[in-house]
Order: C-alpha cells, then sequence, then structure tokens
C-alpha cells in the first residue's frame, strides 16, 4: 500500500510542475504577444511617417527638416531591428517553455500509468485470494457433504 501513496504523492508533484511549466508557457506566449504588439505599433508608425514624408516632400522640404526625417527614420529602424530581436527571444522562450510543459506532463502521465498498473496488479491479486478462498470453501463442502 505504500507503493500506491508513494506513487500518489509523485502523480501530485508531477502534476503540481505540469501546472507550474503550463503558467509558465501562458506568461511566454503573452509576453511574445506583448512584443509582437509592439513591433506591429513601430512598423504601422514607420509607415504612417513615411506617407506623412512623402506628403511634406511633395510640398516642400528644407534640407534640415529632410536630414531630421534621415535621422528619425535611423532611430526607428533600430528600434524596429531590437523589437524583432526581442520578439525573437520571446519565439525562442515559448519554444523552451512548450518543452519543459510537455516533458512534465510526459512524467505526470508515467506516473499515472504506474499508478493504473499497480492498482490493476492489487485488483488482480485480491481477485485471486477470492477465487482461492472461493475454492477452498468449495472444497470443503465437498468434502462434508462426501463426509456426511
Amino acid at each position: 500500500m505504500s507503493k500506491i501513496s508513494a506513487l500518489d504523492t509523485l502523480i501530485d508533484l508531477a502534476t503540481t510542475a505540469t501546472d507550474e511549466a503550463a503558467k509558465r508557457l501562458g506568461l511566454a506566449i503573452r509576453a511574445a504577444d506583448e512584443a509582437q504588439n509592439k513591433l506591429n505599433m513601430l512598423l504601422q508608425y514607420q509607415d504612417d511617417y513615411a506617407a506623412r514624408f512623402r506628403t511634406n516632400l511633395s510640398a516642400g522640404m528644407s534640407p534640415a527638416d529632410y536630414r531630421n526625417f534621415q535621422l528619425f527614420m535611423q532611430k526607428l529602424e533600430t528600434a524596429i531591428t531590437g523589437q524583432e530581436q526581442v520578439v525573437a527571444a520571446a519565439q525562442r522562450r515559448i519554444a523552451q517553455e512548450q518543452a519543459a510543459w510537455r516533458e512534465s506532463e510526459r512524467k505526470r502521465i508515467s506516473f499515472d500509468t504506474l499508478a493504473t498498473r499497480a492498482e490493476k496488479e492489487l485488483l488482480q491479486k485480491e481477485d485471486k485470494r477470492f477465487q482461492k478462498a472461493m475454492d477452498e470453501h468449495a472444497t470443503r463442502q465437498a468434502f462434508y457433504k462426501r463426509s456426511a
């Protein structure tokens, strides 16, 4: 009976680990979504600013304004590149957390399978004991009927 209780403890621990891994995976997905949203915002801002630049350029623009636009676009490109790196890192973290969750779930399922097998073996032993007791009882009954 202690084996089953030890397996129950292992199952509980594995379930807790799986739940925690799932929470970490959820956080990683949420962080990746936020990073992607920020990147999308930066890209949209870049498109809007470029459209505004084209409009201003056709209306006439001073060399200083043109230079300011170029500098700002360079900074925006740097920000976009940095955010793309953040998105890539977030995607890698999702992959790591998925692997950790899968491993936790695999362990939990393994322990669950062991517990199911142990319970099945215990039931089979009990069935054999019961069948043996019934056979002995039937043998005694037959013996007593012959003796009487």
